[in-house]
């Protein structure tokens, strides 16, 4: 097992977009780790260097050099995982997570968020960050505990989908927005390109369930990630584990469709797990399992299902 860094250089980001045909810029083997530097934010969302919030030396590098696609995110990558096809599983475990920046960023815009039609004007705000105190220093005077976890991150998709925007969630992960998927989650994705080709970015220091104005705590950080592949392992929409939970997810313009989406798949898993039958399971589910709003506000809205490790059965 060998440990590598990918920094946030214009030829390793893509911004805005995920795309089949984007070639890896790391192959690693699994078992190996990786450490990925990330950055946040537009030239629009830059602070005044006046303010004491600086721009990581890369920022403009990229802004400079790096294609500018449909989405607003920038993603490190793609990291290659050798032996990695179609139809595999990937396993990506988060397990450290580094603030890069003294600063982050919320932004409120016309037609977009859960209530547009309530804030229908811009506001852009810059917020402070102590990291020594482990605290957002909101403008309105109050302390705010941080909690990071990377928004975007994912495989690549399918190669017949094309080009897509970074900013809705899919069935390779993409702009997931979960703010469970912190350090000590394992992520699995299924795979749908030679190598899987991983990427990572849209850090976030904070974010309440629903992410309603539109943005979290952006903020730029760096993930040390452990990746290891599965064969004969089939999924079709990510899944996590937690110490104290398993999580499946469902993406859909429908909240409704999203909830069936991660409870059908929370049953699958149960069953899988357990023996369980799956009416018995869509019980257990109903007993124990919770169903949270991940964001309404990408397009794609998000729902995980939570069940807690103490509730799923023992094999039958």
């Amino acid at each position: 097992m060998a440990e590598h860094h990918l920094p946030s250089t214009p030829s390793n980001v893509q911004w805005g977009l995920w795309d089949a045909s984007i070639p890896p810029v790391l192959t690693i083997r699994s078992g190996d780790t990786v450490v990925i530097d990330t950055l946040s934010g537009e030239p629009e969302d830059m602070p005044d260097p006046a303010s004491g919030m600086a721009m990581l030396p890369e920022h403009q590098a990229v802004f400079d050099h790096a294609f500018r696609g449909p989405g607003p995110h920038l993603l490190t990558g793609p990291v290659a995982v050798e032996g990695a096809e179609p139809g595999d599983v990937l396993e990506v475990r988060i397990l450290d997570i580094a603030f890069r920046s003294n600063w982050g960023w919320n932004i409120q815009m016309p037609f977009w968020g859960t209530l547009p039609e309530d804030f229908p004007t811009l506001r852009r705000l810059h917020i402070p960050i102590d990291t020594a105190r482990n605290l957002a220093l909101l403008p309105w005077g109050q302390e705010l505990p941080l909690l990071p976890f990377f928004g975007n991150f994912g495989v690549a998709p399918a190669p017949e989908w094309g080009r897509l925007s970074s900013t809705q969630p899919r069935v390779f992960g993409g702009n997931m927005d979960n703010k469970e998927l912190g350090v000590g989650a394992t992520v699995f994705f299924p795979v749908f390109v030679k190598g899987a080709n991983f990427s990572v970015g849209d850090g976030h220091g904070v974010q309440g369930d629903g992410e309603v104005c539109l943005t979290a705590l952006e903020t730029a950080l760096t993930g040390t990630f452990a990746f290891h592949l599965h064969k004969g392992m089939t999924l079709t929409t990510p899944r996590a584990e937690r110490a104290d939970s398993f999580i499946t997810m469902g993406f859909d313009e429908d909240l409704d469709d999203a909830a069936r989406i991660a409870l059908r798949d929370m049953i699958a898993w149960i069953a899988e797990r357990s023996g369980l039958s799956p009416q018995d399971a869509y019980t257990l589910c109903s007993l124990a399992a919770d169903l949270r709003v991940t964001q309404t506000v990408d397009l794609n809205k998000g729902i995980h299902c939570v069940l807690p490790r103490s509730a799923m059965p023992a094999r039958r």
